[in-house]
């Protein structure tokens, strides 16, 4: 390294972003990921006994992927080398290789590679690394954003424990962001700012889970802030809107706002006005509401508003629901959309849901009758010296497969809980038992 490269990796390690700077260095440092870097974790314990296996980093952005890399780096004896899938070429791996062997021969010492962005990695690029990775020339880092199962070939996939990675939690971004603003040596201690609490609570909300995007605004809102009459930097809600390029809205997760809008977004599409109803889940998408719980509301208006009269309409929000944790943000709004749509278009019907209600009720307010003998199982041993089953008629035997007998338990036969209406599929269910009974 000459004098020129030493100043430049000076300056890039003073002036280079804060999320790049407040990066840890000790696996103590990292801030969530408990689940696979706690103390009694696997992981954990192979970077502390420097006995690491290749492994592969799956999760969002800004969930700490290259960040566990780096502390890896620091931890370890082995010879640490990154390269990024988006850039790097075959002559670069077969320079990694190359250096690696040499480390290996020469020196008896392990070579760490840290590929970024694995997934960019071609069919032809993943396999030229399998039988390096196979005789432990390299020890393989690979982090991806997207499903490893998916995007990488099973060959390396076997020779690899896939680690995946959770979106950080509201907490802690908090922590990151008080960090960023009072830590002097990496953050952005000496500038004297202060957060409010309801800036940081809104950063570390809009985030989203991505440390890397709340560190940015804080960043950018103490550079382009001006100091108060008392020498302060005071990073406000405004200020944090303004950094994140997200306008504020009413919209507390745990207060009356919160339950307002739900309440009119699922009244929406009971109401059959999709144009509300998607507007209710736009504001509940900006506000960064859990796409798992809007799925969940859609599949419960599904069954208790739309019921028989559309079918289809629980299994498109089931889909959906799934499909968003499989998914995930932005394109999730396009899937809730569609169900949404659906549900509020649907023809609607309460009677499922009327119908367990009453009977919820009956079996609330009377005593436990005994199941008709004709109903009761005859399939086990001595049933039918009780005499379960004798009498009861298969009505796959009888025309149309209806054949009128007791089924309700005694006292209880004139009860109706289920009444189908006239509204889309529930038409043809009132006209098919018309028809059977009448036949």
């Amino acid at each position: 390294m000459d004098l020129f490269d030493y100043m430049r990796e000076q300056n890039m390690e003073s002036e280079s972003p804060l999320a790049s700077r407040l990066r840890p260095t000790t696996l103590d440092e990292v801030v969530g990921q408990q689940h696979i870097i706690g103390k009694d974790k696997l992981l954990y314990r192979a970077i502390k006994a420097d006995k690491l296996r290749s492994i592969i980093f799956y999760g969002p952005p800004g969930t700490g992927k290259t960040t566990i890399a780096k502390v890896i780096a620091n931890t370890t004896s082995a010879e640490f080398m990154q390269i990024n899938a988006t850039s790097a070429g075959k002559k670069d791996m077969e320079d990694v290789i190359a250096k690696a062997k040499d480390n290996q021969g020469m020196y008896g010492k392990k070579t760490i590679l840290f590929i970024d962005e694995i997934h960019r990695f071609n069919k032809g690029q993943q396999d030229y690394l399998l039988p390096f990775v196979e005789d432990g020339t390299i020890v393989l880092i690979g982090a991806t954003t997207e499903n490893p199962y998916f995007e990488v070939n099973g060959a390396l996939l076997s020779r690899s424990v896939i680690f995946e990675l959770k979106k950080l939690t509201k907490e802690d971004i908090q922590v990151l962001l008080q960090r960023a603003v009072t830590d002097t040596e990496k953050g952005m201690g000496s500038y004297h700012a202060v957060i409010e609490p309801d800036a940081m609570d809104f950063l570390a909300d809009v985030a989203n889970g991505d440390a890397r995007a709340a560190l940015i605004a804080i960043e950018l809102g103490i550079l382009t802030t001006e100091r108060s009459e008392d020498g302060l930097i005071h990073i406000t809600l405004e200020v944090a809107s303004e950094c994140i390029q997200k306008r504020v809205i009413s919209y507390d997760k745990s207060g009356d706002n919160h339950y307002d809008t739900v309440s009119a977004f699922i009244k929406s599409m009971r109401g059959s006005d999709p144009d509300a109803a998607i507007y209710y889940l736009a504001r509940m998408l900006y506000a960064g509401e859990d796409i798992k719980f809007i799925a969940r509301r859609i599949m419960i208006c599904a069954a208790e508003d739309v019921g028989l009269a559309d079918p289809n309409a629980l299994t498109v929000a089931v889909s959906a629901a799934q499909a968003v944790e499989r998914i995930g943000m932005p394109e999730s709004q396009i899937i809730l959309a569609e169900a949404v749509n659906y549900v509020a278009c649907a023809p609607k019907s309460n009677a499922s849901y009327m119908a367990v209600n009453r009977a919820m009720q009956v079996v609330k307010d009377t005593k436990t009758p005994p199941i008709p003998t004709h109903l009761q199982d005859s399939h086990y041993k001595s049933a039918g010296k009780l005499g379960h089953g004798i009498g009861y008629q298969y009505a796959h035997d009888y025309p149309n497969h209806y054949v009128k007998q007791q089924y309700l338990p005694d006292g209880l036969t004139d009860q109706k809980f289920y009444e189908p209406t006239e509204i889309g599929y529930e038409k043809d269910i009132r006209a098919h038992f018309k028809r059977i009974k009448e036949e």
